[in-house]
């Protein structure tokens, strides 16, 4: 299965730099919505059978202008959703950004006991993650999209790729509308070929001022 990993348009939460996961969570800016709406034509080259959101508002907003342009439906998945910020949420400090990034890529280095304050541990995230993408595989063996988060897929591709560590997802930033494509599956494993951190749709679509720290680089 080819994964197009995706993540979704800006939120007034990504230009704050508020730790927003809970649900159902906030809508797209405007931005955010010229993000989601540039995704079609990004993908015109891309033979995608089934498209895949998380159980948060923003990503099914993203999706919609994608499902109407392929005619087909958003499907809703539990898992997909981002890592629970616990008692971070809410919280726009850059030790709290920190805090909460240093525990997410820590899992993606094997340390799955750490815990986020009040929230979960490494071994629920990819439980869940990986629950939600073999679900998927059990329908598709071609090109999917799935619209989720930039914490979650920063740690999961990072966690579960043969050519992506937890340094490569750290260091790399993954803005609104950026994507992650990887190919392979849950048995075999999977292989990241392309990362890109940018807005599909275009550099033009990227908001340098927004203090993003799910999408930011860590280097």
């Amino acid at each position: 299965m080819r994964l197009l990993l995706i993540r979704h348009g800006q939120t007034p939460a990504n230009v704050l730099g508020l730790l927003d996961t809970a649900h159902p969570g906030p809508g797209l800016t405007e931005l955010g919505r010229r993000q989601a709406e540039a995704v079609p034509g990004a993908l015109r080259n891309e033979a995608i059978e089934g498209i895949f959101v998380s159980t948060l508002l923003r990503t099914q907003l993203t999706a919609e202008p994608l499902a109407e342009e392929r005619g087909l439906a958003r499907r809703i998945t539990e898992g997909l959703h981002e890592i629970e910020a616990g008692e971070l949420e809410g919280l726009s400090s850059y030790a709290d950004q920190i805090r909460y990034m240093e525990v997410a890529f820590s899992w993606a280095a094997g340390e799955l006991d750490v815990t986020m304050p009040g929230g979960p541990d490494g071994h629920e995230f990819f439980g869940r993650f990986d629950n939600a993408i073999e679900a998927i595989e059990r329908e598709h063996d071609g090109t999917v999209a799935v619209v989720s988060h930039g914490a979650a897929i920063r740690t999961w591709t990072a966690g579960r790729t043969g050519n992506v560590d937890v340094q490569h997802a750290a260091a790399n930033a993954l803005a609104n509308t950026g994507i992650v494509i990887a190919n392979g599956s849950m048995a075999d494993g999977w292989v990241v070929e392309e990362w890109d951190g940018t807005p599909i749709g275009g550099p033009q679509l990227l908001d340098v001022s927004a203090d993003d720290p799910t999408g930011e680089s860590l280097a």
